[in-house]
C-alpha cells in the first residue's frame, strides 16, 4: 500500500498549507522524502533527525499556491493546490518518524495569538490528512481511504478573551465563532433527516463533507476547562457534543477500484 499526508489550516474562511513550500536542501543521506507539488514530484533530501531537518529541507514558499475546495468525479471533496508528501510504508518505522516529523514542522506553522485567557491561543482550525490505498495482486482490487485528524479552534467570548479591543484578533474570533456555528447547524440538519444538509456554509463543513455524509467514521473529543470560571465555555461544549451524538450515519461504504489501469497508475504514480 502507499501512503501520503497534508496538513492545512482554516483561517478567517481561507485556506492555508502549512506544508506548502519546497526548498532543496543539503543531500545528507540516501533515504527521501517525496513531494508532490503543484502537479510536480519533488525529492527533498533527509537526515536521521526527522523533526528538525524535515523543517529544514521544507519552508512556506514566498507566493503560497491558491487553493480551493473541489469535487472530484466521484463526488469526493479535494483541495486543489495542497501539498500531499509520500510517506515511507516500506519501513513502519522511518513513516511513523517523517508523519510525526511532518506534524511538529506543520505545527510550528499555525496561526496562533496571545489571549487575556491563553498565552498560545489557535487562530485556526486545522486538519491533517493521510491518504492510504491499497492493493490487491490477486483480485486487482485497489481500495483507498483517508483519515482527517481535525483540530477545531474553540469558540470565543470577546469580554474573557480580550479581543474585542484589537480588530485583527476581533476578525479572527468572528469567523472562528461563525464557522463553529456553521458546523453546529450541519449537526443539526444530519440528526433531523433533513434533505439539504448546508456542507457549503462555510469552508470547514464543506471541507469535513466526505467525513460527515455517512461514508465512514467520525469520533469528536471534547476539550474542557477545569476552572469554574469556564463553567459557562464547558456548558457549551457539552450541549455541542450532545447535539453531536445524536447523528447517526449511514453504512460505511468500502471505496474500491478493480480497473487495472488505474491500478497500474497508483503502482507506478
Amino acid at each position: 500500500f502507499k501512503m501520503s499526508a497534508s496538513y492545512l489550516e482554516i483561517y478567517n474562511e481561507e485556506l492555508k498549507d502549512l506544508l506548502g513550500g519546497v526548498r532543496t536542501g543539503k543531500s545528507l543521506i540516501s533515504d527521501k522524502v517525496s513531494i508532490k507539488m503543484e502537479g510536480a514530484l519533488l525529492n527533498s533530501p533527509m537526515t536521521s533527525s526527522r523533526s528538525k531537518k524535515l523543517a529544514g529541507a521544507l519552508s512556506p514558499l514566498d507566493t503560497p499556491v491558491q487553493l480551493s475546495i473541489k469535487k472530484s468525479k466521484e463526488g469526493h471533496t479535494y483541495v486543489e493546490g495542497l501539498t500531499e508528501i509520500n510517506i515511507n510504508t516500506e519501513d513502519p518505522k522511518q513513516g511513523l518518524k517523517e508523519l510525526e516529523a511532518l506534524m511538529k514542522m506543520a505545527g510550528k506553522a499555525r496561526s496562533v495569538a496571545r489571549t487575556d485567557i491563553h498565552s498560545r491561543s489557535s487562530r485556526s482550525h486545522s486538519v491533517f490528512k493521510v491518504n492510504l490505498i491499497g492493493f490487491n495482486s490477486k483480485s486487482g482490487e485497489v481500495m483507498n481511504g483517508s483519515l482527517n485528524l481535525c483540530d477545531l479552534a474553540g469558540s470565543e467570548r470577546l469580554q474573557r478573551t480580550g479581543t474585542a479591543s484589537n480588530a485583527k484578533l476581533l476578525k479572527e474570533t468572528k469567523a472562528i465563532n461563525k464557522s463553529l456555528s456553521n458546523l453546529g447547524l450541519v449537526f443539526n440538519a444530519l440528526a433531523n433527516k433533513q434533505k439539504h444538509i448546508p456542507y457549503r456554509n462555510s469552508k470547514l463543513t464543506y471541507l469535513l463533507q466526505d467525513c460527515l455524509s455517512g461514508e465512514g467514521k467520525s469520533l469528536m473529543f471534547v476539550n474542557l476547562s477545569p476552572t469554574v470560571e469556564s463553567g459557562n465555555e464547558s456548558l457549551c461544549s457539552l450541549r455541542f457534543a450532545q447535539q453531536v451524538g445524536q447523528v447517526l450515519f449511514g453504512k460505511i461504504k468500502k471505496n474500491t477500484d478493480n480497473n487495472n489501469r488505474r491500478m497500474q497508475k497508483h503502482r507506478t504514480g
